[in-house]
């Protein structure tokens, strides 16, 4: 407590200081939230890149071999598939039992949450905990996915950077949506699905004002994920044709 307040002191001035700037530009209400969303789109792109980093250090770690990490798993001695994912999970309980409780869940229900309940605002800390966290579950051969993960990740980079701006509650839903909007883009290289991944689901709303920055932050990510690691498919989905009419059908 004593070392965090200092830190918050630290945090209100800085933000203080950087409002007043804002405030002698004139700048508008609608340029600030774009330049805000490209901030956060940048951020969320390198988070999305360091989880996959992160990720791949650890699993290889865990379960050393050439294959992905599934391969790996299926070749790696009976008894460390039963150990690792008990060491895994030892290490990233007390981390979020003591440091961030909210951490602890799927990911999207936490961020609804937080948007329906809470006006936008997420501990800045929960970014950090849950990359670090997700990246060793799923290092560690914990039966868990990136999306979730991300999108809290991504979510808690656009709270805090409109809590550091004190941006008010409906702004900071919208910076809220851009973090996990830039998150899903940058993870699965899917900046349309990520957009309208956080208008329809995160935010459930389909404005002009939320859309803008949402689609920008979307884009950025995508830009840095393309930049550090190449434009690629997040899934490789085998080709299919229609064999017979009858197919119809099953389809149905």
């Amino acid at each position: 407590m004593a070392r965090e307040l200092p830190l918050k002191k630290l945090f209100t001035l800085l933000s203080n200081r950087i409002a007043a700037v804002i405030d002698r530009a004139k700048m508008t209400e609608h340029t600030f939230m774009l330049i805000v969303a490209v901030m956060i789109g940048v951020l969320a792109g390198f988070a999305a890149i360091g989880i996959r980093a992160l990720v791949a250090e650890i699993s290889l770690l865990s379960f050393p071999g050439t294959g992905v990490l599934l391969e790996n798993i299926i070749n790696a001695p009976w008894h460390l598939k039963l150990l690792i994912p008990v060491i895994g999970g030892l290490i990233v309980g007390p981390i979020i039992y003591f440091l961030a409780p909210e951490a602890k869940g799927h990911g999207v229900p936490e961020v609804m949450q937080a948007i329906l309940l809470k006006g936008g605002m997420i501990r800045p800390r929960i970014a950090f905990v849950k990359a670090f966290a997700s990246a060793v579950t799923i290092g560690t051969g914990g039966s868990v996915g990136r999306e979730g993960p991300i999108v809290q990740v991504g979510s808690g980079l656009g709270s805090t950077i409109g809590q550091f701006f004190k941006v008010p509650t409906k702004r900071m839903k919208t910076l809220v949506g851009c973090g996990a909007a830039a998150g899903i883009a940058a993870a699965f290289n899917a900046p349309i699905a990520g957009a309208l991944f956080a208008i329809e689901i995160i935010l459930m709303d389909f404005s002009i004002a939320q859309f803008s920055p949402i689609v920008i932050s979307s884009v950025m990510a995508t830009v840095i994920s393309h930049t550090f690691e190449g434009n690629f498919a997040a899934f490789q989905v085998p080709n299919y044709q229609l064999v017979s009419s009858g197919e119809l059908g099953l389809y149905l």
